[in-house]
């Protein structure tokens, strides 16, 4: 299994922008950027509503396009080395100067943006749209643990039930009010102390059933093995508790002992995600899951969910410190 990274990206300082370590795991990378150059994306897109991107995919692209010139085009292949780099493949994102709810729409283009210049987000058949906004309340009726919030909501991948490639998870906090707990729970799949007896047992490649409930928009159920094996013979996942389907004693008693060993992970990391910044996790040796929130009458978080594949095949050079 691969180790982690051993270059230093403490206080490494790029044209609008910054990258370091965070304080959770030193595979998850935190990137900042300017306000300047936040403010500049903002009016240099400011012919553009939320609109006109969801009409015309092309846009998406143009957006990234004008965000990678203010940072002198040294982002974009940042992005894509550290969203495949099997050491890393996570990044905690915020842009300076974007945390308000009245800027949600900002916030989508920004990233919007981010997404487009290492990928292409998916149709998200939960809202019609390449991206998906919904809000977590404190009581809920939902027939999926999305949206309810006293409860952990397990470590999963995201895309299981779909046929469409999902390489990257990106998820953003649009707002939130009377909050305490729901921190995201990470954990990268070279840190799980089971992976090699999980890997290594011959149900891991067993094709199973998964099907989604109502609120998914999606009837057509998909079939895989949880595990399989990247481009460089390294061990991914494709797994969510709640979809998969076992048809047998031995598949459920295998998924409950798996589901059991990544919930009690010593190796999982719990990570804070401020108003405005968001998570962009490669999906196939990251799992992401919620912590519970305590309750209260006013609770409220909105969340804004892309998910999709890499367009690039190849990693880039590393872009030059400026």
């Amino acid at each position: 299994m691969s180790n982690v990274a051993t270059a230093d990206f403490t206080n490494h300082k790029y044209q609008g922008f910054s990258l370091a370590p965070s304080a959770q795991s030193k595979r998850l990378l935190e990137l900042r950027f300017d306000e300047k150059v936040v403010s500049d994306f903002l009016a240099a897109c400011a012919e553009w509503p939320v609109q006109a991107l969801e009409y015309k995919s092309f846009l998406r692209f143009r957006v990234g396009q004008i965000l990678n010139d203010l940072c002198g085009q040294a982002l974009q292949p940042l992005l894509i080395n550290t969203l495949v780099d099997r050491n890393t493949g996570g990044l905690l994102i915020t842009p300076e100067g974007l945390n308000q709810v009245e800027q949600a729409e900002d916030m989508v283009k920004f990233t919007t943006a981010v997404a487009h210049l290492f990928g292409r987000s998916n149709f998200d058949a939960m809202s019609g749209q390449y991206y998906a906004r919904f809000v977590v309340q404190n009581q809920d009726t939902s027939d999926s643990y999305l949206r309810q919030a006293h409860r952990v909501m397990e470590l999963h991948n995201d895309g299981t039930f779909v046929e469409q490639d999902t390489d990257y998870v990106l998820m953003l906090k649009i707002d939130e009010k009377n909050m305490e707990g729901g921190n995201s729970l990470l954990l990268h799949l070279d840190d799980w102390e089971h992976l090699e007896q999980f890997y290594a047992d011959p149900m891991a490649r067993r094709v199973m059933r998964w099907a989604a409930p109502p609120s998914k928009n999606t009837t057509k159920d998909v079939y895989h093995a949880v595990f399989d094996t990247d481009r460089g013979g390294q061990p991914i996942m494709s797994y969510i508790d709640q979809f998969v389907q076992p048809k047998d004693y031995d598949e459920g008693v295998w998924l409950a002992d798996l589901s059991e060993a990544l919930e009690t992970s010593a190796k999982k990391v719990s990570v804070p995600v401020p108003m405005g910044s968001f998570l962009v996790i490669n999906n196939h040796f990251w799992l992401h899951g919620r912590d519970k929130f305590v309750a209260h009458e006013g609770l409220r978080r909105e969340l804004m969910r892309q998910r999709g594949y890499f367009t690039h095949a190849k990693t880039l050079k590393n872009p030059q410190q400026v």
